[in-house]
């Protein structure tokens, strides 16, 4: 062979091994991602082939799926009370993939995870077509049910959680949206999503997860835990070293109380029971400020929490000794979700163990066997037993005969503090309302709340957490109470 010969023939052999390797490499390597990539019609087209499982709520499916029309997707994805029940499930949409539980547990509700292989193989032999898996949750539907009406037409969010478990009872938050109107992938189905993201009400953020909020003087809880735990206080009937006025920190500014209230030296019950800023803005500026922020770390703040849905981090910021000490009461650089103020009431309710929240209960394979039951798990040890039972009398003091007076519920023991949380430059915008709390009856405590509202409507001077949003903490509690007996 010539020389010209050669050089070409060498030049194709290393063109077909090139074209070898780059097969071999998007066949093998990247099968897996290309396969799952969004672009991927197949995949979609298959994930909607058949009939999704479902999402169980209280023993019933809360989700179903319907036939498309004129679309090559076979079925699309409805709801039953979308609204209700979105917070909690997500979405999941032929056009825009799904989100929250529908997204994390894809796997079992298209059938094609591993834990139900069995299932799938099974049915090769039998000829049965290819069915989805069930995701039950620990959802309590009166409780959720209570949630979303008592916050109406408000901006807001609750949630509820099994102190003992870590179980998420309820979880809503408003205003809320149905994922069955965009479900498909028409024009119709996409005006309707961008109506959603359009809305400034912004119905498809899940407050309850994923917006964090300055929590008030429902933080004080935290600052009396801190007190306790760290020996600066041992009794909470004795007085407390807490001038008045008390003088921020490397300030003039003194801080204030809300009224006439007898804030002077007041014991850690009292300053509770009429929320003295005072107090525990002191409390938190004698602790200093890597105290507070190891008690905080100690119910969960500064890092994000699955349930198994991502809820975002809440912050005990660094801050210099003025703005901890604001942040002490729940002010400041200081914010939180509901759901972590749901954990520190539950943590105080299990006498100090925070355990770890959860939504999902179990997953069924198609035939309704178990493929999965959760183990509740511990987080932390929030505070020692003999401190959580003192902040337990505190919070019950403060719903005897304190500013959380209409909370109670006959025959329950209900323990709270409520928190009236300022925004927006100087305090320029209505503030927050919010109310933490816990029910006792004689087998323990089943529930512990966090309720946050936004009323935007509401007259600035009538925005109290005792008055906005400790009712609908009671409701709930009551319909978990009345669900147990």
């Amino acid at each position: 062979m010539n020389k010209p010969l050669r050089r070409v023939a060498i030049f194709c052999g290393l063109l077909m091994l090139a074209l070898l390797l780059r097969d071999n490499w998007i066949q093998y390597v990247r099968a897996d991602e290309l396969t799952n990539r969004a672009e991927n019609r197949r995949i979609r087209i298959e994930r909607y082939a058949h009939e999704r499982g479902n999402i169980i709520v209280d023993g019933k499916a809360v989700t179903g799926s319907v036939k498309s029309d004129g679309s090559d997707f076979t079925y699309k994805r409805v709801w039953k009370d979308g609204p209700l029940w979105s917070p909690v499930t997500g979405y999941s949409s032929q056009a825009f993939d799904s989100s929250q539980l529908e997204n994390i547990e894809d796997g079992i509700l298209t059938g094609n995870d591993d834990q139900l292989f069995f299932n799938r193989t099974l049915s090769m032999f039998t000829g049965e077509k290819k069915q989805g898996g069930n995701v039950v949750t620990t959802l309590n539907g009166a409780a959720q049910k209570a949630a979303f009406q008592g916050l109406g037409d408000k901006k807001g969010a609750v949630v509820a959680l099994d102190p003992g478990s870590g179980a998420i009872l309820a979880l809503a938050s408003t205003p809320s949206y149905d994922p069955s109107v965009f479900a498909g992938n028409s024009d119709k189905d996409s005006e309707a999503r961008q109506k959603l993201l359009d809305d400034k009400d912004k119905p498809m953020l899940n407050r309850a997860l994923r917006e964090t909020y300055p929590p008030g003087s429902t933080f004080k809880v935290v600052t009396a835990a801190a007190a306790l735990e760290n020996g600066l206080y041992d009794d909470i009937d004795a007085k407390t070293n807490s001038p008045l006025p008390w003088t921020l920190p490397q300030t003039d500014l003194p801080l204030k109380n809300e009224g006439n209230i007898p804030c002077e030296n007041a014991s850690l019950r009292e300053a509770l029971r009429v929320s003295c800023n005072s107090v525990f803005g002191k409390v938190s500026d004698d602790l200093g400020n890597k105290k507070m922020i190891e008690q905080t770390d100690k119910f969960g703040f500064n890092k994000e929490v699955f349930t198994p849905v991502r809820a975002d981090a809440s912050i005990y910021p660094e801050d210099n000794k003025p703005q901890n000490a604001m942040a002490g009461i729940g002010q400041a650089s200081n914010r939180t979700t509901p759901l972590q103020m749901a954990m520190v009431a539950s943590a105080i309710a299990n006498d100090g163990k925070l355990m770890q929240p959860y939504m999902v209960a179990k997953r069924q394979a198609p035939n309704l066997d178990d493929v999965y039951t959760h183990e509740p798990e511990e987080l932390s040890r929030a505070l020692s037993g003999e401190n959580a039972q003192k902040v337990q009398q505190m919070m019950e003091t403060v719903v005897k005969d304190g500013t959380g007076t209409r909370a109670q519920i006959p025959g329950v023991t209900v323990g709270g503090k409520t928190g009236t949380a300022q925004h927006g430059l100087n305090n320029s915008e209505k503030p927050y309302a919010w109310f933490i709390s816990y029910a006792k009856t004689d087998d323990g405590s089943p529930v512990a709340v966090a309720v946050v509202v936004e009323d935007g409507n509401a007259n600035r001077d009538d925005i109290s957490g005792g008055g906005l949003a400790a009712p609908i903490a009671r409701e709930v509690m009551k319909a978990v109470v009345d669900s147990k007996q």
